[in-house]
């Protein structure tokens, strides 16, 4: 649902990347001090009002002058003015950073342990995701944030997926807190086995093999499923293991049995599928359903979101988490660090998800239990799953991850893994992949 990272090359291409954009200033009698902050311009708009509201009430009780610019990422906007910014040295005392971008600019960030420490001492550790894109070695750079971080799990048509495959997923993932012995069903064997029958009934899975985060994420996903890491965490090629050879050798498979077009597919092209009916399951946040709600109830009373397949090595579900960072030319760091701790409080974060419908997560586990995924329909408790809870035995998964960040950012901004996928779908063989890809991993490295 996302547009793609920046890269470090079109950082350069800045411009006037934050032009034009809406904003917010909150003035207060007497203010001690004055704060800027770059939001994510959150795709709900009742979104950018519940934190228009918590901004104001930190600022009228620290005295502080705040000024709010909601940036979106559309066109890669948010990613560009954070780019202008690190480039110039100046700009928002907090920046919204989409996923791999706080590393990018981590040297340009003021540590934040203080704030992560507090947020962790009360409520646990951040999930794995969170802590491999904002922190190094134990330091962080960047604090976890809730606005607009997503899972990227399974999103089916209840109906289709029970008629044309024999799969109840609402008995599988029912709206409680209960693990099913038929959950350990839902496995990457069974994703093949239900993609041929509901292709052959007329509504195939809409499953991309893209470049864009959509594409990356699930097969990422899937990678780590099958322990199938392209490069390792001291930086050696992995392209040749038994393990690559065993995803590739099922996804010869799976390929057959998903669009004509996936290798043309975007971030809105699952969507567009699922809202008109043509396919029966997809991966993806609970955006596609929220705008089936809208245009296509029938669809939306007929959805429900579950956790993602499970492959020889455990389960894993994408994850896209947006930080928070504050940098180091700001003039009030310890202003900024006090709001990042305010809105990061579980009152603020709940707030801020009842708001949009459950579409943020938060990066502590112990908060992935709000009542806002029981009561969201239709039908009622669609989106119960939409967290990874539990019972699930599921961890989030960041594409690449097994490598450090300087290299699996390389690989996801280039989708080598889609990439991979396509090139099998097209008709090359698994050795023409594994040479290409070789040559795609050995780049990265030097």
């Amino acid at each position: 649902m996302l547009k793609s990272p920046i890269t470090r090359r079109s950082a350069l291409q800045l411009g006037a990347a934050s032009a034009a954009l809406p904003l917010v200033h909150i003035r207060t009698a007497g203010a001690a001090g004055k704060l800027s902050v770059g939001f994510w311009d959150h795709w709900v708009p009742q979104g950018n009002d519940v934190m228009k509201k918590q901004v104001q009430a930190w600022s009228d009780k620290n005295k502080v002058d705040v000024q709010s610019d909601f940036i979106t990422t559309v066109g890669n906007k948010l990613q560009l003015t954070a780019a202008a910014e690190s480039q110039a040295g100046t700009g928002h005392d907090i920046m919204t950073f989409l996923a791999w971008d706080a590393h990018n600019n981590a040297q340009k960030l003021a540590p934040v342990n203080d704030v992560v420490k507090a947020l962790t001492d009360k409520y646990g550790p951040v999930n794995e995701a969170s802590s491999y894109l904002a922190s190094s070695k134990g330091n962080w750079f960047a604090v976890p944030s809730s606005s607009g971080t997503q899972n990227k799990p399974s999103c089916a048509r209840i109906s289709l997926l029970k008629k044309f495959a024999g799969i109840d997923v609402q008995a599988w993932y029912p709206a409680q807190e209960v693990q099913p012995p038929e959950a350990a069903e839902w496995t990457y064997d069974t994703l093949l086995s239900s993609a041929e029958k509901l292709q052959k009934a007329g509504f195939t899975y809409g499953i991309g093999l893209g470049q864009t985060p959509d594409s990356v994420d699930w097969t990422g996903a899937m990678f780590a499923a099958f322990g199938a890491e392209l490069i390792d965490g001291e930086g050696n090629v992995r392209i040749k293991s038994d393990a690559v050879r065993q995803v590739l050798e099922y996804s010869q498979k799976l390929v057959k049995f998903l669009p004509a077009d996936a290798v043309s597919y975007d971030d809105a092209s699952n969507n567009r599928a699922l809202i008109s009916g043509q396919s029966a399951l997809i991966f993806n946040p609970p955006s596609a359903w929220a705008v089936a709600k809208r245009d296509a109830p029938q669809v939306a009373a007929d959805c429900w979101t579950f956790s993602s397949p499970a492959g020889p090595k455990g389960r894993f579900v994408p994850h896209v988490p947006f930080l928070w960072g504050v940098w180091k030319f700001s003039q009030n760091q310890s202003a900024a660090k006090d709001l990042l701790q305010y809105l990061m409080q579980r009152e603020q974060v709940e707030e801020r998800d009842n708001v949009v419908q459950g579409y943020d997560l938060p990066p502590f586990p112990s908060m992935n239990n709000f009542k806002v995924w029981q009561e969201v329909e239709p039908p009622k408790g669609t989106v119960f799953n939409y967290p990874t809870l539990p019972w699930h035995q599921a961890k989030p998964s960041v594409a690449a991850s097994s490598a450090s960040p300087d290299i699996a950012v390389q690989i996801y901004n280039r989708g080598t893994m889609p990439t991979m996928l396509a090139k099998l779908q097209s008709g090359q063989t698994i050795p023409q992949v594994i040479a290409w890809a070789s040559d795609e991993l050995e780049g990265f490295t030097r």
